[in-house]
């Protein structure tokens, strides 16, 4: 028979735009604490399913809700949406004790039925105690040897990606299998711990035994994440909002090592922390303060050692949700911004906290960066280098008066309008969201 009289193989359509639901990305643009959790609220409203990526219980988003605050660090701040699903992805590094906690401790402020509306990938990673001991004790450690630590949460973060990393990890599903082997293997990591850290104290049979009750608790809410995030991709038309932890300048691979998270908090770390493809992620908002704040210790260019990095901390209430460590404060970098949108490819800004400036005669911005008297380009790697730069900053006029009450764009004084629009025209992403306030209301929408 020759090639000529072969039937036609069948067309194959291999359309890549074909109608599905694309994801909505929350990302934070600087050091964390951005705010995104206002913004997440904001759009979680109107979303089907809310999802978290990566991080742990490191995170801290503050949601108010009819005037009650609520503290979210595991679960998706969405999860006040009772319309709503919360999916936890396999990105996140679950602590099970910590995740509990908060559904309790918010339970008592009003939300209710919450472990009804969440979904919990089987391949998440689980954070066991002793993995937040060995946090603590990894800290003491650095300080010891050179006189300075990473400044983690101590929420054993760390220590659980490096179980993940180093193939030793355990995750949700080892949790619902064969309990036998999974205390075997919990066994196993732990004594590993005990061998590095000779200090470290594991009662192993007591962990086990609320892990097994644990278990019990959480199995009605795991699900294959792959499947369920590709059927809700296919299925019938559903918001689907993603919200980042963490931010551009902690990202483990982008941030300002080693003194980030060890999650990527980056877009790709959407991809892979839930299990989608790149084309069907839609828009991608970065959420940026009016000026920069940094927990911690790192480099930080633009911060302010002065009475105006006082005054923003002060009028910022700059206090970590997670750590209640005051954050240092500096004039809005717009080299991170632009280094931030590099690798997210932002669609638009969130510009948050606008009215803490409200009271300044005049604002720096920080343009630029440059190295031995030349600008550079790029967002520098190396700390050392990072900690020689010169910003080059470029000054507005304050407005001077309250934007609080501001709803709308014509309600803000034409000099803090200015100053949304050189942020915007200095970076090349559109802010779509202005803040002036703690409440859903006080979110000024542009277009």
């Amino acid at each position: 028979m020759d090639q000529d009289s072969l039937p036609a193989p069948p067309t194959v359509s291999r359309t890549r735009n074909e109608a599905v639901n694309k994801l909505t990305v929350v990302l934070g643009a600087q050091w964390g604490d951005e705010g995104k959790g206002k913004v997440v609220d904001l759009l979680a409203t109107e979303a089907d399913i809310i999802c978290r990526c990566q991080g742990g219980n490191n995170a801290g988003h503050t949601v108010v809700v009819d005037g009650k605050e609520y503290d979210f660090h595991l679960l998706p701040s969405g999860i006040i949406n009772s319309k709503a699903i919360s999916f936890i992805g396999n990105g996140v590094v679950i602590h099970l004790p910590g995740l509990f906690e908060e559904g309790d401790k918010n339970e008592k402020k009003g939300l209710k039925g919450w472990e009804k509306r969440l979904i919990i990938s089987d391949r998440a990673h689980i954070v066991f105690d002793f993995h937040q001991a060995v946090d603590g004790l990894q800290e003491v450690q650095r300080q010891a040897q050179e006189g300075k630590n990473i400044g983690t949460t101590k929420k054993g973060i760390g220590p659980a990606y490096s179980s993940k990393a180093s193939r030793t990890g355990m995750r949700v599903c080892d949790l619902l299998a064969d309990f036998k082997e999974f205390s075997t293997r919990f066994k196993n990591l732990a004594q590993q711990y005990q061998s590095m850290f000779p200090t470290l104290e594991i009662d192993v049979d007591a962990q086990l035994k609320k892990l097994k009750e644990y278990a019990e608790r959480i199995r009605p809410m795991v699900r294959d994440g792959v499947y369920f995030m590709y059927e809700a991709i296919h299925g019938p038309p559903k918001k689907i909002l993603v919200e980042g932890a963490n931010a551009a300048l902690l990202d483990i691979d982008f941030g300002t090592y080693p003194f980030v998270t060890s999650s990527n908090c980056t877009v790709g770390g959407v991809c892979t922390g839930l299990g989608v493809p790149p084309v069907n992620v839609g828009e991608v908002y970065g959420v940026v303060k009016a000026y920069t704040t940094r927990v911690g210790i790192g480099a930080f260019p633009t911060e302010q050692l002065n009475a105006v990095g006082e005054l923003l901390q002060t009028r910022g209430h700059e206090v970590g949700v997670t750590t209640g460590r005051k954050r240092r404060c500096g004039w809005l970098d717009l080299v991170i911004l632009r280094y931030a949108h590099m690798i997210n490819g932002f669609t638009a800004f969130a510009l948050t906290k606008l009215d803490i400036l409200d009271v300044l005669d005049e604002i720096k911005v920080g343009v630029a960066y440059k190295l031995n008297g030349k600008k550079i380009p790029y967002f520098p790697a190396n700390m050392e280098i990072l900690q020689k730069v010169e910003v080059e900053y470029e000054t507005l006029p304050g407005w001077k008066s309250d934007t609080t009450a501001a709803r709308k764009w014509d309600d803000l004084p034409p000099k803090a309008q200015n100053y949304i629009r050189f942020v915007e025209n200095q970076v090349g992403v559109p802010i779509k969201w202005v803040g002036v306030g703690k409440s859903r209301e006080s979110m000024i929408q542009m277009f």
